[in-house]
């Protein structure tokens, strides 16, 4: 029999022994054993920490771009995933929301990498001045932690599970192994598999231990994390563990809790909160057959609504059919064994104890397509317990299937009541219109939830539901939810670092985080900041401005350019009073005359202006006073390439405004603002084919010269180089466009990077594998007629500046973006025949 396999020291491995037999939940066959016999954790936790030290080198742009490209290929590879996933019972909404939804977490993740420094690591909030204004100061920097994070999931979400946490602490410069529950293992499994046979991680960075380890924490280490998702038993009973407490582990748990979902006193029948409220209850029910942690288990109603919910219910519950996921009909699958079945039994009895079942049964039922026999088959269960501040059941007892008890209640505040009496959940939700509902019910409830959701006609079509979690929130709750935190943006991946205080001088401060701090000394600039490229600008790079003197006539001219007619601007006999002494200088004046001062006026690698982060006046300006700026790199940001802009960084700068005149008793400094730039990149991909490059290439270039792809010959080289000229000068132009409308303008923004063109690609206008039909003589007369069309093409648009003609692929192109063109495609082909010194 076929074994779930491991991956572990860098291979692919089985556990030892006949291990436990996993069922298909839908039909009951037996496909796969799960073992762990024979693995040593020690070696695999030791395995981690080593080779996680590349994680930890990578910066945070390396990370998120490792992260998106990773979603990207497993976009690729779904189809498969959705296959594997029908055997846990599974529909495919079901799956979309553990597949893609995992998918999700690695795009929202790497996205954050725009929030952080182009470093390892962080630098976390504003400086402190720790000598008032001198040369003493601290900070905070959050460094990867040198451990591996233990994932310890539930069998609910084999994917999503993994990927929500993994993308996270990968994010944070951190490796991790995962351990899925051994019901499911067999899906992440088959996950890991693609991640891993891809390439994209670094080895060390993802290990997978399928299914569960009992000695896993026996060698954890205090620069280890460890995180569980699972029953608030079973994780109460790990928090406790020797060596976590020894070690002082950081331990995060997000258990299973009695979440509730209460209905509004207006949210009455006919309104749309209303049915909205029952469209979410019923669909927290039967969702991945009521298998998830955030599931409504607790329908909390007006006492006077409770009939009508319940006959609400019912009749939305009757239209829920079930049966073998892989049915377009079906809307709800199995549980995950038969196993689960019966441990949901026994909880529905518990609770019935004290509630009555008022809609469904354990008899055995008929499943559309599949046997409900043989698969691990339940129908959803509806209770009502009247007394819920007297009977606990409903309120400590969660049945882990599509079962959810209605329990009534007076007004707001006993609603809130029993929101609590569940002792913490992971959320909780309210369909309401009133707004006063909603704030009070928010407010009140906030310290017994991880995450609230008001629920009404505005947001609905919008909303992503009660039991969504999503990446840039944070997922957990109090109490019995765990305590614990997942997710959450930045916060999350804060989970995994390392924050340590640090105090020295500003200068010695600002070495160490790379961003420039106030007081600490300049690097002059050997030239103006504002002509170098993004690459070149280091933190601290400065430029002293000269001197310009500010008069009543620019004030009145600002005020009159800006219509900014405040008093202290415009009226000096209203001055009394205030803390103005003379007519005042507009602190917006100030900021554009110090922009005035420090801005480059030659076109040079800055594109434009990306904004203004911080500003603040510290003192008036007034007529006749003299300011000059200091310009100095704060931090440096990298950027993505978007669309049709040639790759850039944005720069933060320091700028610093100083009344030049003073006196002793006046502080210098007047102004200071955070002003951010879009610099360019240097382009050092590709060779800049000058007409020197041109003709050596050329001269280089024989019958002989072989290929280093494809099939081409040296001339079919040249006279494919001598069509694209004479395409560009629009002197062949009766041809279509080969791209699809739709892809054209993804396909042109790719000219504008800095990537070379692909090896093999078929132009359109060739026979895929076959050589066009040469039109010259011999190379020597295509080299000339390449040296013709390319001096036709340059002239042409000398003439033509603002023609556009049309490329086969590229749609069509202006002047610039030809040029754009030329250079990657004459740098591929004569990179193709070994021409460019490299």
């Amino acid at each position: 029999m076929q074994k779930t396999q491991h991956y572990i020291l860098g291979q692919w491995v089985d556990g030892q022994g006949e291990g436990t037999p996993i069922l298909d939940s839908v039909t009951g066959e037996h496909f796969t054993n799960v073992t762990t016999e024979g693995i040593d954790a020690p070696e695999v936790l030791q395995y981690g920490r080593v080779k996680g030290e590349a994680l930890r080198k990578m910066t945070f742009q390396e990370r998120g771009n490792m992260l998106k490209k990773l979603a990207f290929h497993l976009q690729k590879h779904k189809r498969s995933f959705y296959e594997i996933s029908y055997r846990s019972g599974c529909t495919k909404i079901d799956s979309w929301i553990d597949i893609e939804g995992g998918f999700g977490n690695l795009f929202a993740n790497a996205s954050l990498r725009k929030l952080f420094p182009n470093q390892p690591f962080d630098v976390e909030g504003e400086p402190i001045d720790l000598s008032r204004g001198g040369k003493f100061m601290a900070h905070h920097i959050l460094v990867p932690k040198n451990g591996v994070a233990v994932h310890i999931n539930a069998f609910n979400f084999p994917v999503w599970g993994m990927l929500e946490k993994c993308a996270v602490n990968w994010m944070a410069g951190m490796p991790a192994v995962v351990l899925p529950a051994p019901q499911s293992a067999y899906l992440t499994e088959a996950v890991v598999k693609v991640i891993i046979a891809s390439g994209i991680l670094p080895e060390g960075a993802l290990q997978l231990i399928s299914g569960t380890k009992k000695d896993i924490f026996d060698t954890i280490e205090s620069q280890d994390v460890v995180t569980f998702t699972g029953s608030a038993a079973t994780g109460q009973q790990l928090k406790t563990h020797p060596r976590l407490i020894e070690e002082s582990v950081p331990f995060t748990m997000e258990a299973d809790s009695l979440n509730a979902c209460i209905l509004g006193e207006d949210a009455v029948p006919g309104t749309p909160e209303f049915n909205l409220f029952i469209k979410e209850v019923r669909n927290e029910m039967t969702v991945k057959c009521g298998q998830k942690c955030t599931a409504i288990r607790r329908i909390i109603v007006p006492e006077n609504l409770v009939e009508d919910v319940q006959i609400a219910l019912g009749q939305a519950l009757d239209k829920v059919t079930y049966g073998d996921p892989r049915l377009k009909e079906v809307r709800m699958g199995t549980l995950i064994d038969k196993k689960q079945v019966e441990s949901v039994k026994n909880q529905v009895q518990e609770i019935a104890k004290t509630a009555n079942i008022v809609y469904g049964d354990f008899e055995g039922g008929k499943a559309v397509g599949a046997d409900f026999e043989k698969g691990a088959f339940i129908k959803p269960i509806l209770l009502r317990e009247d007394d819920p501040f007297s009977n606990e059941a409903a309120h400590i007892t969660e049945a882990f299937g599509p079962v959810s008890t209605i329990m009534p209640y007076k007004d707001l505040n006993e609603a809130i009541e029993l929101s609590r009496k569940g002792k913490g959940s992971l959320v909780s939700s309210i369909a309401t219109n009133d707004n006063k509902i909603a704030a009070e019910y928010t407010v009140k409830a906030a310290t017994h939830h991880g995450r609230i959701l008001v629920l009404n006609r505005e947001s609905a079509k919008q909303s992503t539901g009660h039991g969504s979690p999503l990446p840039n929130l944070i997922h957990g709750g109090p109490g019995r939810a765990g305590g614990g935190e997942e997710m959450g943006g930045k916060r999350g991946i804060k989970h995994y670092m390392q924050r340590c205080a640090i105090q020295g001088s500003p200068t010695t401060i600002s070495e160490i985080t790379g961003i420039y701090q106030p007081n600490a000394d300049y690097k002059e600039a050997e030239k103006h900041p504002f002509a170098y490229h993004w690459e070149d600008i280091k933190p601290g790079m400065s430029l002293q401005t000269h001197n310009r003197t500010l008069t009543d006539t620019d004030i009145i001219n600002f005020g009159n350019l800006t219509w900014d007619h405040f008093y202290a601007h415009t009226d000096i006999t209203s001055l009394e009073g205030s803390i103005f002494e003379q007519r005042t200088a507009h602190g917006y004046f100030i900021i554009s005359a110090a922009a005035g001062l420090f801005v480059y006026p030659n076109k040079g690698p800055v594109a434009a202006n990306y904004g203004l982060e911080e500003i603040r006046f510290l003192r008036p300006l007034y007529h006749n006073d003299t300011i000059n700026v200091r310009l100095t790199c704060k931090q440096k940001v990298n950027r993505d390439q978007k669309g049709k802009e040639l790759p850039s960084g944005i720069v933060k700068w320091y700028v610093e405004v100083f009344d030049v005149n003073a006196t002793e008793e006046e502080e210098k400094l007047v102004a200071i603002a955070t002003i951010l730039t879009m610099v360019q990149k240097k382009q050092t991909t590709f060779t800049e084919i000058t007409d020197a490059v041109f003709e050596k290439a050329l001269n280089d270039l024989t019958e002989e010269t072989q290929p280093a792809w494809g099939i081409m010959t040296p001339q079919h080289m040249v006279e494919h180089l001598e069509d694209s000229y004479r395409i560009a000068a629009g002197e062949i132009q009766d041809f279509e466009i080969a791209t699809p409308e739709d892809k054209l303008e993804m396909v042109q923004e790719t000219l504008w990077n800095y990537k070379p063109m692909p090896k093999n690609f078929n132009f359109p206008f060739y026979k895929e594998g076959e050589l066009f039909k040469l039109k010259h003589e011999d190379l020597a007369t295509a080299k000339q007629k390449l040296k013709e069309a390319k001096a036709q093409y340059e002239n042409y648009f000398h003439e033509h500046p603002e023609a556009i003609t049309k490329n086969a692929v590229f749609g069509e192109l202006n002047k610039f973006e030809w040029k754009l063109m030329h250079r990657k495609h004459i740098n591929h082909h004569f990179d193709q025949f070994g021409l460019l010194e490299k």
